[in-house]
């Protein structure tokens, strides 16, 4: 009682007595309700009732549900309990403080958020790396994702935020988070989100629904045309007592989601009928203009498919002229022909694809784009031609690519100083 007193700052020994007996001599449940109570927050350690609260789904009040900590057994558990407490209570202290401070010279760095999904994703690998991959299936997107998705599907989202340094949070993963039973239900009734507060994401949503202690869970629905949180749980909870708490919050709040479904079935219904009135009306005025716009697509077909002939015509001229003019630049960029007793020089026959043959005499040290440019210059060669070689037979690269910018020389190629090529039309493919 001394320790309540000098720890609470109460009035009266007796006052004390009776706040112990509500709290069924738990010193440390009773010091922290009434530092809660000091400060306005919410009580963590009353006992759960024995049947959930009735909750008024006429206001706007949010259902909670709090499990306390179990209360030590035993004068050995006892006595461990109230030799730790002073330690607890002076190293918590301290680590407040501690935090309080750092505050002030260094900002959290959770109060950035860069990267949502990351966060949520990384999570989500860290999750199944330590309790394995059989648990409710996670939402893989953003908290505002998860709510516009929750939201257009009129479902319940179900939030968790997972305290790791918290002394529940391996317990409830392990032994509720991940059953079978809650998994099932979680996973054929709701979306469920998640992510640690440790992770920037996690804790832009931690600070959003202010959690008390962890395990913490939120259940937000549509509700008066606003997402709303309509059940909280926190602390460590069993699966069968949070499976009902669920259902209860559910069935608490589903005449709201009746209500939307309706709602929007009615929108929806409107909808169409005004969908159905304008379909008829303009119905109606096509069938007036039906003949006035088949004359007039008529006449406007004609004279496409007159346009369009003659824009092929000049299309093909312009086409024609244009190579014209490149095989005339061609011809005229052309080196001339080395004379005939020039030691360098290499002496081609090309034979066309219309069997008519040609000859010419090129510099070992010039490149295959000038054989190239030459047959091109001519008439009798088609717009699109490779040339290649008869034994063995292979392509000559005349034109530059990626791979080699600068084709290579006559030389380079292996050409002797007389060489039969054949000139491939390639204009159909």
């Amino acid at each position: 009682i001394l320790q309540v007193f000098d720890l609470t700052g109460l009035e009266s020994m007796d006052q004390c007595r009776r706040t112990l007996e509500q709290h069924n001599w738990n010193i440390e449940a009773a010091v922290q309700d009434r530092l809660n109570e000091q400060e306005g927050v919410p009580s963590v350690f009353n006992p759960p009732p024995s049947r959930p609260l009735q909750v008024n789904t006429a206001d706007h009040r949010v259902y909670s549900y709090i499990v306390s900590r179990p209360q030590p057994r035993g004068l050995l558990g006892w006595s461990y309990y109230l030799i730790m407490l002073p330690f607890r209570f002076t190293y918590y202290t301290l680590l407040d403080i501690f935090r309080f401070a750092l505050r002030f010279i260094r900002p959290d760095p959770r109060g950035r958020v860069t990267d949502p999904v990351g966060d949520v994703v990384s999570f989500i690998h860290s999750f199944e790396e330590k309790y394995g991959r059989s648990h409710p299936v996670f939402y893989q997107g953003t908290y505002s994702q998860a709510l516009n998705d929750a939201k257009r599907e009129l479902r319940y989202l179900l939030v968790y935020l997972h305290g790791e340094d918290h002394q529940d949070t391996d317990d409830f993963c392990r032994n509720t988070l991940c059953t079978e039973e809650v998994l099932t239900f979680i996973n054929t009734r709701m979306l469920f989100w998640a992510c640690s507060t440790s992770r920037p994401e996690g804790y832009r949503v931690s600070q959003a629904l202010r959690e008390n202690t962890y395990p913490f869970l939120a259940m937000i629905m549509l509700k008066d045309r606003k997402m709303t949180v309509v059940g909280r749980l926190e602390g460590l909870i069993q699966p069968e007592d949070l499976v009902n708490q669920l259902t209860f919050i559910m069935e608490a709040n589903q005449t709201y989601l009746m209500s939307e479904r309706l709602e929007r079935e009615e929108r929806n219904q409107t909808q169409v009928l005004r969908q159905q009135q304008d379909e008829a009306y303009l119905a109606s005025l096509r069938a007036d203009q039906e003949k006035e716009r088949k004359r007039r697509e008529e006449q406007e077909q004609r004279r496409q498919e007159e346009e369009a002939a003659r824009q092929s015509v000049l299309a093909e001229e312009r086409r024609r002229r244009t190579l014209e003019e490149e095989k005339e630049r061609k011809s005229e960029c052309l080196p001339p022909e080395p004379a005939l007793d020039d030691p360098d020089s290499v002496k081609i026959v090309f034979k066309l694809p219309n069997d008519t043959r040609v000859e010419r005499r090129f510099l070992f040290s010039q490149s295959l784009t000038v054989i190239y440019d030459f047959l091109f210059s001519l008439r009798e060669t088609p717009e699109k031609f490779q040339i290649v070689t008869n034994f063995p037979r292979r392509v000559l690269p005349c034109l530059p690519t990626e791979e080699q910018p600068n084709p290579p020389t006559l030389k380079e190629a292996g050409l002797s100083r007389s060489e039969v090529l054949f000139v491939q039309d390639l204009t159909d493919d």
